[in-house]
């Protein structure tokens, strides 16, 4: 045979696979009917096991488990089509119907917003492009932003999630699912680090430089031709500017933002210092409430998987089937498991798509654990 009556071949084989595939829906839609009428579970475990170890056996030792990996994606779209039909509406998506329809239309323009650090630092910057005028109260660090929500001392928070250069701010997620909040808007600010003194300072006397450690990770190529010097971490760019201010001293410098320098009365001696150009940071806007406003189409969400082969391909294969991209997938391990993680997802939807329906109904059933995060739009 050649290529061309080989390809035939397969043709006349798909031909009869789809129709299979096709017969075989339609009898999965009678077991949607038949189980919604007695509310039994579409989800059964059980079943699902005893038929893959059938087909693997009938396939032989060769194909064994190419036809695994086959049956369970059908099972997947199979579960997903009587979820559709019957239109299982779980808890989660009744409290996110109810947040859409109860979110004013117009965000806040106004809002006493809880920003880490002090006058001039990043959040800052990032909290006056999100809302319009807003009132900020400063506190030490992420606990405390987390705590004046809490408290209703301010209504939102602004906070650092990841930076493009640096990676994820990982203590604010887990102190985002520690107090159970939610996003509702994001901001990616470019962040422009520099070197700032005391009037009348140079370069060639400065012994201590002060920043935030993200910031210090970000500068560690301008940092390394700087022998002799050495280099502490503070709770903010911001907050390193003004030591510097206060101190009045001539040996000390911060890596700071060009605002800080106007703020504190600093000199800039050296600027844009960091070692990516394009380096920005992404700052997310987290409020007690959930609060979905209109035209939401991002959405973040966290999960526990079982720890067995092909548990994260299961939901990756799921949102494939959706067409629902993913522009964020991090694993985080699970303190008190070994070799357990936890997954971190960012993805694109609209709140008034059919898909994001469909995964919110269906989504914790491929999980252990399971948080939605919130779903928002990012300020450009």
């Amino acid at each position: 045979m050649d290529i061309t009556e080989l390809r035939a071949e397969i043709d006349k084989i798909d031909n009869e696979l789809v129709k299979l595939f096709c017969a075989r829906m339609e009898v999965s839609a009678k077991v949607a009917d038949y189980k919604r009428e007695r509310n039994l579970p579409i989800f059964v475990p059980a079943r699902e096991r005893e038929i893959l170890q059938e087909v693997a056996a009938k396939a032989g030792p060769e194909f064994a488990g190419y036809t695994r990996s086959l049956y369970s994606t059908i099972f997947e779209l199979s579960r997903s089509y009587q979820a559709k039909r019957n239109g299982n509406q779980t808890p989660l998506y009744q409290e996110i119907t109810q947040a859409i329809e109860n979110t004013p239309k117009l965000f806040p323009q106004s809002p006493m917003v809880a920003c880490q650090g002090v006058e001039g630092a990043y959040s800052q910057l990032a909290c006056e492009k999100i809302f319009k005028s807003p009132m900020i109260m400063y506190f030490k660090n992420f606990d405390a932003v987390f705590s004046a929500i809490e408290k209703g001392m301010c209504q939102y928070g602004i906070l650092p999630i990841e930076n493009s250069t640096a990676g994820s701010v990982n203590q604010v997620y887990d102190l985002m699912i520690q107090h159970n909040f939610s996003i509702i808007r994001t901001f990616r600010l470019k962040v422009d680090h520099n070197l700032l003194v005391n009037p009348g300072t140079k370069l060639e006397d400065i012994k201590e430089i002060y920043s935030h450690e993200q910031a210090i990770s970000q500068c560690a190529g301008f940092l390394s031709r700087l022998p002799g010097v050495n280099v502490s971490a503070v709770a903010n760019t911001a907050v390193a500017a003004e030591m510097v201010a206060k101190s009045g001293r001539k040996d000390v410098a911060a890596l700071s933002s060009r605002s800080c320098a106007q703020l504190y009365g600093l000199d800039n001696i050296a600027s844009s210092v960091q070692d990516k150009g394009n380096n920005r940071t992404r700052f997310i806007c987290i409020s007690k409430n959930l609060e979905i406003y209109p035209g939401s189409d991002k959405t973040s969400i966290m999960m526990i998987l079982n720890h067995k082969p092909g548990a994260l391909y299961k939901v990756l294969a799921r949102l494939y089937t959706l067409g629902i991209n993913v522009t964020k997938l991090e694993s985080r391990p699970l303190p008190d498991r070994e070799f357990e993680f936890m997954f971190y997802f960012d993805l694109e939807t609209s709140i008034y798509s059919q898909e994001f329906v469909e995964l919110m109904c269906e989504i914790q059933d491929f999980c252990e654990e399971f948080k939605y995060l919130g779903s928002y739009t990012e300020v450009v």
